[in-house]
């Protein structure tokens, strides 16, 4: 008897990985991240330009999280050392509400722009499985670079290269 009851589950569990993929699993390199107009913390809007030529670093972050905080460190550096507007750069909290990362981002004086996690962006980004992420997109919104955990300063430098 039990048998039965394990294929049915499997069977479930397979049909809403293939009905649910932003659920089911996370984003991939080749795949495409179409990133929507989203509000920042600071009330500006951060959108892709719809004739975009440049690549897009998208790192995501919580203030609780210490590895977030070397990271986005790195992340305020690297954006210092880029030509400006060689590459578009959002971040998005997780945080529980826009207060706490507001501060956070005070606190730290960083730059760079950020957003709050939305569930439109959940679906879109897939399972998170750890702070921070990284992701690179191209100019047609596929993902070309994925990093879930800490990058290093001296793996910010390497990542110049697809700053255009």
């Amino acid at each position: 008897m039990l048998k039965p009851i394990k294929l049915l589950i499997a069977a479930f569990i397979f049909t809403c990985s293939i009905l649910l993929p932003g659920i089911a699993t996370a984003l991939e390199i080749g795949q495409t991240l179409p990133l929507e107009r989203v509000q920042t913390l600071d009330g500006a809007y951060f959108e892709i330009p719809k004739n975009n030529t440049k690549n897009t670093l998208i790192q995501v972050w919580a203030s609780w999280c210490p590895f977030c905080k070397r990271q986005n460190n790195y992340l305020e550096s690297f954006s210092k050392r880029i030509p400006p507007g060689s590459m578009n750069i959002v971040t998005i909290s997780i945080d529980k509400t826009p207060a706490i990362a507001k501060e956070y981002m005070r606190q730290n004086h960083y730059s760079f722009p950020a957003v709050m996690m939305t569930p439109e962006l959940k679906q879109t980004i897939g399972k998170i499985r750890g702070v921070p992420v990284l992701l690179i997109i191209d100019a047609k919104n596929k993902l070309i670079y994925k990093e879930v955990g800490e990058v290093f300063e001296e793996d910010y430098i390497e990542l110049i290269k697809y700053a255009k």
